[in-house]
């Protein structure tokens, strides 16, 4: 679309991991939803006629999972004169980068990111449209005992966010007579590991840990050890989502139950968004591309409503009422959250079919 005559961009933010040790395919998605919409926003006449109006611009910054160049990368995106931020696949990444938007008065609509605790303290800068970190692992953990599950292990890398998976994991187990046995996967190669897990006795074990490393590894050994045949393997941060677990894993990657962010049917919007992305990304796009869309869904109407001054984007948050891809996204106060949350979020637990890897079976919803 030809830009208004008159007006200038609105500058966006986006906060993207398009480089190792960033989950790349992640931010490939994220990356194409954020820009789906956009161009959307744009072709239907951007974002209003009031000052400053005009066609939608993202400025993308690659923060390649370090919190520290995602906290300069949202003072750098400040000075540039972005009306406010958007996007993050990475929660510890999310963290620093909403702290140091904060601190500048800089709006940040967060759109996959989990850790609860987003921010040390109540803000009314960032929203979010992932779900709270305890919501869906505690949502994950009553699967886990609905199937009989009492013995749980975990293979966990060093981090704020497996670290609150794995307290999530326990306190909700425990209440119901479960334990959780802790396995470092940095410490134990894959046959150590196993030979750890053999001994534990423990039903499941969970990929605590970055994909393709070290998760692959891990269920390629567990799948191929006659000892832990009977282990049930998960990962509820949703690695199995993405089409390269199916590339590298074939029929070992599937039957791995994980978290996902769907509703169990798409509406008009989320059919159509869902067709062009699956164009656009060659392969079909997963929630986090959704994710994506539907954070410059939202801030496109902040903007048509409220226009571009940053104080008032970021008291606007609780007055959102917005059709996105996956269902009405309107935001509250959430006890434990420090953030404004879509408490509406669609939560599946699913899995790859194993007559099907390319298939994918929701096998509980919350």
């Amino acid at each position: 679309m030809a830009r208004p005559a008159g007006h200038a961009p609105v500058l966006v933010g986006a906060l993207v991991p398009l480089s190792r040790p960033g989950w790349t395919e992640a931010g490939r998605h994220l990356l194409a939803g954020l820009a789906s919409a956009v161009r959307d926003v744009n072709d239907a006449g951007g974002v209003g006629e009031g000052d400053g109006a005009g066609v939608l611009e993202l400025v993308v910054r690659d923060t390649a999972a370090d919190p520290q160049r995602a906290a300069a990368a949202v003072g750098e995106l400040a000075g540039l004169g972005v009306a406010a931020v958007v996007g993050e696949y990475h929660s510890v990444v999310a963290r620093a980068a909403a702290a140091r938007a904060d601190a500048l008065g800089l709006p940040f609509l967060c759109s996959s990111a989990v850790l609860d605790a987003l921010t040390e303290q109540p803000t009314d800068q960032v929203a979010r449209l992932a779900p709270p970190q305890s919501r869906g692992w505690r949502l994950y953990a009553d699967f886990l005992l609905g199937a009989g599950h009492r013995r749980v292990a975990v293979a966990a890398e060093p981090s704020v966010y497996w670290a609150a998976g794995t307290g999530i994991l326990r306190d909700h187990l425990a209440a119901h007579g479960g334990t959780v046995t802790e396995f470092d996967a940095r410490a134990l190669d894959p046959g150590a590991l196993c030979d750890a897990l053999a001994a534990d006795g423990a039903t499941v074990l969970l990929l605590l840990t970055g994909h393709p490393d070290p998760a692959v590894p891990i269920v390629q050994a567990v799948r191929r050890d006659r000892r832990l045949a009977g282990v049930l393997l998960g990962a509820p941060a949703g690695q199995p989502e993405f089409p390269s677990w199916a590339t590298l894993l074939g029929e070992d990657g599937a039957a791995i139950p994980f978290l996902r962010y769907l509703p169990a049917r798409l509406g008009p919007l989320g059919a159509r968004v869902e067709a062009d992305l699956r164009e656009q990304l060659g392969a079909p796009p997963s929630f986090v591309a959704l994710e994506g869309y539907d954070a410059v869904t939202v801030l496109a109407e902040v903007l048509r409503s409220h226009g571009v001054d940053r104080a008032r984007i970021a008291a606007s948050w609780p007055d959102v009422d917005v059709e996105g891809t996956r269902g009405r996204i309107r935001f509250a106060r959430t006890p434990g959250v420090s953030v404004w949350q879509w408490d509406g979020t669609p939560v599946q637990i699913a899995d790859r079919d194993p007559a099907e890897p390319d298939r994918f079976r929701v096998l509980r919803t919350g």
